[in-house]
């Protein structure tokens, strides 16, 4: 973690803010933005920018206005305008890095709507705020209840009260359209507060309840990824991997978003090899691509009817072949070209140390050799006793 409060402590233990990503110094949040300009001062003559950039629970982020120039820096907490009532946030930028921001969230900065700031948090509004915290565990349990009551297809996944504990937020996800307007009856009755119901998509869920993906690290989507971009089968495709739904598949059940991080570079790789649909005509038979390997740059050609003798040719004698067939020239066969791919026996691993193999167990012993040696043994002490 980066930041003070989450680091190591003085037994090597994590300590751990067990804040989930609100601390104080702002270091264990994946929406975390440097200020590289914070040592740097303003031109002569020039105001500092009046909006600053202020984080909710979870991945929310808004912009407001500071109309009255409160002196704000990173991480204090502001009690910020809202409907109805107010909200209760972190500053997690100030200055003009504010104006990049909004600029690239498409938030006109010249606005008069755009919602201010009230004030510095007090004890008390940061005691209502707490308070209000506490209780998202034990509605959330009770919203789903009823939920299961209604028999609504539906999953609450997420709560988040407002800051002066005046509305609550229920972030649900379903496949189908729900009407919950008896829902909405019965949790503004139960929890004696305004209710608003807000649907979120599936990667969205896992982004907020977070994880531990296939890989042993955390959820991409809960620690620095923000934007969802779509996710096919035509990545696995391009990258040789097996088309099996549970292993390319997410803790949101959706494809994973990993498997566009190095699509750019199979796509690039692929340049330079043939079509695989592309058959090798020779006047032995025509020959059908069964394998690529992308890394190293090789294919695997076999007869048609002979499908279990595979002969491999680099993407430069594939080419070749195919611009032969397309002026009209047939090649004698595929193993006038094919390559002789001896097996590499060079060693690896070497055991410099002495270690004994893992292994040594699971050879079968010499029962022959030792019962011999143990005849041998008795005999001589047999001659020993004569003696």
């Amino acid at each position: 973690m980066g930041c003070s409060s989450c680091s190591t402590g003085k037994d090597g233990q994590p300590r751990g803010c067990k804040n989930n990503g609100t601390c104080g110094t702002d270091g264990c949040n994946k929406l975390t933005v440097f200020d590289w300009l914070s040592n740097m001062t303003l031109p002569n003559g020039q105001e500092p920018f009046d909006c600053v950039e202020v984080r909710f629970k979870n991945s929310r982020k808004e912009f407001f206005r500071n109309k009255d120039n409160l002196t704000l820096s990173i991480g204090d907490i502001v009690a910020t305008e809202a409907s109805p009532g107010h909200d209760v946030g972190m500053v997690t930028l100030v200055g003009e890095l504010v104006k990049v921001q909004m600029k690239k969230k498409r938030v006109e900065y010249t606005d008069e709507n755009l919602p201010k700031i009230y004030r510095k948090a007090s004890q008390k509004d940061i005691d209502i705020w707490q308070a209000a915290r506490d209780r998202e565990a034990s509605v959330q349990k009770r919203s789903r209840e009823l939920a299961i009551r209604l028999q609504l297809q539906m999953k609450i996944s997420d709560v988040e009260f407002q800051g002066d504990g005046s509305k609550a937020t229920f972030y649900y996800t379903a496949e189908e359209r729900v009407d919950f307007r008896q829902l909405i009856k019965d949790m503004a009755r139960a929890f004696n507060t305004r209710i608003e119901m807000r649907q979120i998509g599936y990667r969205q869920e896992a982004a907020r309840l977070g994880g531990v993906g296939s890989c042993g690290r955390e959820l991409c989507c809960s620690t620095w990824l923000t934007d969802f971009r779509s996710v096919n089968t035509a990545s696995a495709r391009y990258q040789q991997l097996s088309l099996n739904p549970q292993k390319l598949a997410g803790q949101c059940g959706k494809l994973k978003c990993c498997l566009n991080y190095e699509l750019d570079a199979y796509l690039d790789a692929l340049k330079d090899f043939p079509n695989q649909d592309e058959r090798l005509k020779t006047k032995k038979g025509e020959a059908v691509c069964q394998k690529v390997d992308i890394f190293k740059g090789l294919m695997w050609y076999a007869y048609e009817g002979e499908w279990a003798n595979w002969f491999v040719f680099t993407t430069d004698q594939a080419n070749e072949i195919i611009q032969l067939n397309k002026k009209k020239q047939i090649v004698t066969s595929l193993e006038e070209y094919a390559l002789d791919l001896s097996n590499d026996t060079k060693t690896e691993f070497e055991n410099v140390v002495g270690q004994d193999s893992l292994t040594r167990f699971d050879r079968p012993k010499n029962k022959k050799g030792r019962n011999k040696r143990r005849r041998n043994k008795n005999n001589k002490q047999k001659r020993s006793r004569n003696a």
